[in-house]
Parts: structure tokens; C-alpha cells; sequence
């Protein structure tokens, strides 16, 4: 398999809400970061996607596009839509993938975001005028990472 149907693979299973199919295309060891979650290792990122499409239901619609790749770096751009929180506040997030692949596995995976627009999206007045600091990133993080460890736990 190339490194391109790899990136495919990957978010085939995400669009199947198939958080296995997933997590195989990730080395044991890999590491995971993102604006939501900051950074993950091994067990932690493969258990953050276990617990996102255990939470997503099938009203999560994934697509994606421009999968690129050159020696062991991968790129993909890839759409979320869904309705967030107990408003149901239909939030479409764009997010650009960067990938290191070696032997066959992502081992590294970098989601970008503006965590701005996204909390404009899914918290209305309260994130637009606090999505673009430090403080909501953080407590966002820390939210994230709790919501990780009570999934974990229940495992």
C-alpha cells in the first residue's frame, strides 16, 4: 500500500465511523496533535479516536481531499460536520493533516485548525469572543484530555 492509499484508508474508516480500521493505520507509538486535543502518544491517540466515533454517532459527516505524499510525509485536507453540544449547534470544521509514515504506519499525525472559527461554530457569543485566546485553548485541552481519561477509564 502507498502512503497516499494509507491516508486514504485513514479516512475511509473515519467517513465508516470506524475507529478501528483507524487506529490500524497507526503505529503503536504514534503521536497525535491537535488545537482540541494538544498532544497525544500511542495508546492515548488511538483511544481519542475509539472515544470520538463512540461519541459521534452517525450524524458526524467526514469527507477529504488533496491526499498528497512524497518520500515518508503525507498531507490530506478533510471536512467534519456535525451538530455540537446540547444546542445541537451544526459546526463545519476545515482541517489540514500533516503525516510521517514509516513502514506501512502513520507514526506521526498534526491536525491544524482555527480553533477560533470552530468555537465561534460551537459555542456562538462565547466563543467568539474567547476562542482565539490562550485561556480557552487550554481549558479546552484540559476539558478534552478529562472527557479521554473517564472514556479510558470505563474501558
Amino acid at each position: 500500500m502507498t502512503n497516499s492509499e494509507l491516508i486514504s484508508t485513514f479516512y475511509e474508516a473515519f467517513s465508516n465511523q470506524d475507529a478501528e480500521a483507524m487506529v490500524a493505520c497507526y503505529s503503536p507509538d504514534v503521536v497525535f496533535e491537535d488545537p482540541a486535543f494538544g498532544r497525544l502518544e500511542g495508546k492515548d491517540a488511538h483511544d481519542m479516536w475509539r472515544m470520538l466515533m463512540s461519541r459521534g454517532g452517525a450524524a458526524t459527516e467526514v469527507s477529504y481531499g488533496n491526499v498528497q505524499s512524497k518520500g515518508q510525509q503525507a498531507s490530506a485536507d478533510w471536512w467534519a460536520r456535525y451538530n455540537y453540544g446540547p444546542k445541537g449547534r451544526a459546526v463545519i470544521n476545515e482541517i489540514h493533516a500533516e503525516f510521517i509514515i514509516e513502514d506501512g504506519k502513520i507514526v506521526k499525525h498534526t491536525d491544524s485548525f482555527n480553533l477560533w472559527r470552530w468555537a465561534r461554530q460551537a459555542l456562538g457569543l462565547n466563543g467568539m469572543l474567547l476562542g482565539w485566546s490562550a485561556f480557552f485553548k487550554a481549558r479546552m485541552q484540559e476539558t478534552t484530555r478529562g472527557m479521554l481519561t473517564d472514556f479510558q477509564a470505563k474501558q
